[in-house]
């Protein structure tokens, strides 16, 4: 069997496939923060620019991407599908592991995926400027990465202990064109607000979020994007797993499970919702989402209406949530600590066609080791879940079946975290039950 499946360039895929329409269960739609009533999609323009609003909402399975955007995925895609053979040697299974290597983007993650035609449809509705968030750092590289492809001025505010851990990525992130600050910060109210509370708030992605929001809000020539969690946002990945399923259709194989790690949820929704017409039709393929102990929103987050955001200025979405307080554990998996998830993702997890894993960090370093020492890829600490939950799941496999994990992005300028690991200098955190109770009582009472 191939080791490494190219798929010729012309092979790319030319659309995105959208699941919304495939839903056994309609999504909950998005409610008025202020009002609790349904979102009218002219509530979200001044965030986002209409093209997005309208793919957010769409009916059709299928969108064309834009040639400009395939033009610039055309620098990196299509990416690889590796067979892992040495590490199925090293963990002495029977099964076969593939990953789909989206670390070979400019940015060094999977994100580019999103940002390139999120900025595009920016561009074309005369948007000067976009504001946003970041955790560990991938997003708001791929965005500031985008904007300058097309010309655009980029604010990212990264999580203060992100800002902290990585400073290689901030220095990404202004060599791209943009501009970075730790959040919270001084620029906003929220942010502000959050200093004269706790002035050591290490920061976190619903902290950061209403920052780009209120930036965004506040500034006619800019707009607010996502990375993550928005069911756009979930499209644009599925190139991923479209890409996989012709590569896999190349050497005869099928997939028995597919794997990913989850924050938001992009990355692993991009890799198996092109599957799931194959799940609803009866076939056998089971969808693994891993997530961290520190932030176990899958698995132990109520599915219920909540905020994006701390400071409440997002829509209401339904999702798996720990409550839009939540204060993360400095785990240096910086893009897994969101409090919530995306919709899609949480709505097919309600269903039990999505299953969810937590693990401690220490163990996911411990997979990462093994990884790069097998197969030679330093892999991001996010990605490093991912790389746990296949081993695991591998072991569990039985012969002959096929594993799939997505490699979201590398791990290159995550020495800092190797370092401490390497160290001895990282513990695992599991988050106590008394916090999410807690943070949960903020949570909107929503009937439905």
């Amino acid at each position: 069997m191939e080791t490494k499946i190219l798929l010729p360039e012309r092979e790319m895929p030319t659309r995105w496939y959208n699941a919304l329409p495939d839903l056994p269960t309609p999504l909950a739609p998005p409610l008025d923060p202020q009002t609790h009533k349904p979102l009218t999609p002219d509530q979200l323009e001044p965030i986002f620019p209409k093209a997005v609003i309208e793919q957010e909402l769409s009916p059709k399975n299928w969108i064309d991407i834009p040639e400009p955007v395939l033009d610039i995925y055309r620098l990196y895609r299509p990416t690889p599908l590796i067979r892992a053979k040495r590490l199925e040697e090293a963990l002495g299974v029977k099964c076969r592991i593939y990953y789909k290597n989206e670390s070979v983007s400019p940015a060094g993650s999977h994100k580019p995926n999103t940002a390139i035609p999120q900025v595009y449809y920016n561009k074309i509705e005369g948007v000067k400027r976009i504001a946003t968030e970041t955790g560990a750092g991938q997003w708001g590289t791929a965005l500031s990465f985008a904007c300058g492809m097309f010309g655009l001025s980029c604010t990212v505010y990264m999580v203060k202990v992100s800002y902290n851990q990585k400073p290689y990525r901030r220095s990404l992130i202004q060599a791209y064109g943009g501009e970075v600050f730790a959040s919270p910060s001084d620029k906003t109210r929220t942010g502000q607000a959050m200093l004269e509370k706790d002035p050591d708030c290490a920061g976190s992605l619903g902290l950061a979020i209403s920052e780009a929001v209120e930036d965004a809000a506040t500034h006619d020539d800019t707009k607010y994007s996502l990375g993550s969690v928005l069911n756009h946002v979930l499209l644009h990945q599925t190139i991923c797993g479209l890409e996989t399923e012709k590569q896999l259709a190349m050497i005869g194989e099928k997939p028995d499970y597919l794997v990913g790690c989850v924050g938001g949820g992009s990355n692993f929704a991009g890799l198996f919702l092109p599957f799931l017409p194959r799940r609803l039709a009866g076939e056998k393929v089971r969808f693994i989402a891993i997530e961290p102990k520190a932030c176990p929103t899958l698995t132990r987050g109520d599915f219920r209406y909540d905020y994006g955001d701390v400071a409440r200025l997002t829509p209401l979405i339904k999702m798996h949530t720990l409550g839009h307080s939540f204060m993360p554990a400095p785990i240096h998996a910086g893009g897994l600590r969101y409090h919530g998830d995306a919709p899609l993702l949480c709505n097919l997890v309600a269903e039990g066609l999505v299953e969810a894993e937590a693990y401690h960090q220490l163990e996911c370093f411990d997979a990462a080791k093994l990884f790069l020492r097998t197969e030679g890829f330093l892999p991001a600490p996010e990605t490093s879940h991912a790389i746990k939950g296949a081993i695991e799941t591998a072991k569990r496999a039985k012969p002959g079946e096929v594993v799939v994990f997505l490699y979201s992005g590398h791990g290159l300028l995550d020495l800092a975290s190797y370092d401490a690991y390497l160290g001895g200098k990282l513990t695992n955190f599991e988050y106590p039950e008394e916090h999410i109770t807690e943070a949960l009582k903020a949570c909107p009472v929503i009937e439905e």
